[in-house]
């Protein structure tokens, strides 16, 4: 079904989202907040710039936008997948708990602070440019991706990535030597089991935006784990 966002605020194209049975396409869309926040069981494509907490609390339904977003998607997301072929602003995956977040471009500051995991719930977000300083701020699970595919002059990473991280794993394609690590994480060349468990965050990404994982592979990585001997782990873990 056809929804034209241009004369609707957040609340009102929200009602109409939740009304909606089966896939929906959305234009016109020009900053509204939350959209789709909470929502499952649902397939939305957007044209236009969503706003700021776009699928904010997702619990299993499908965004893709067809353009840049704004800052906090994914906010606290529970389960689904959001697919930006564009950039995302900043505090992407904040608190994300579960599901996916595929973005083709880049990533301003503080992605994935907070994310974490449970049980069987492992956050993914894969960020195929750059991301901002404050990647992966007091992380405490899941894993982040940022492969740096697309042409820029920048590093692959901002300044203080890693802060307070406490738990999860970061995969950076590139051999990190201008980059430089907090004391409490460790960062090292990927090995080959490495790169067998990158396969599986990598494969639907691929499919996604159309790159040929081998070649996404062929480059280095660095991984980056906390030090499970530093002191916030036990701020933030419970044993």
């Amino acid at each position: 079904m056809l929804l034209n966002a241009k004369e609707l605020d957040y609340k009102v194209l929200n009602d109409n989202l939740r009304k909606i049975q089966g896939h929906c396409y959305i234009t016109g869309c020009c900053g509204q907040r939350f959209i789709a926040a909470g929502m499952s069981n649902k397939d939305i494509t957007i044209d236009g710039i969503p706003g700021n907490a776009l699928g904010a609390y997702l619990n299993g339904a499908t965004i893709t936008v067809n353009a840049n977003a704004q800052d906090a998607v994914g906010d606290t997301m529970n389960e689904g997948k959001i697919i930006v072929h564009g950039n995302i602003g900043d505090a992407a995956g904040y608190a994300m708990r579960g599901g996916k977040i595929f973005v083709k471009g880049n990533a301003g500051y503080r992605a994935g602070i907070h994310m974490k995991a449970y049980k069987e719930k492992v956050p993914v977000m894969v960020i195929g440019g750059t991301a901002g300083s404050f990647l992966g701020e007091y992380q405490a699970g899941g894993v982040i991706v940022v492969l740096g595919l697309e042409p820029q002059s920048k590093k692959i990473v901002g300044f203080f990535p890693c802060t307070g991280m406490h738990g999860g794993k970061m995969f950076l394609r590139s051999e990190c030597k201008d980059v430089k690590f907090p004391s409490q994480v460790t960062a090292r060349p990927a090995d080959e089991s490495d790169i067998e468990e990158l396969k599986q965050y990598l494969s639907e990404y691929c499919d996604v935006f159309g790159y040929n994982i081998n070649e996404v592979l062929s480059a280095p990585f660095t991984v980056i784990t906390p030090d499970s001997k530093n002191p916030y782990k036990q701020m933030y873990v419970a044993n």
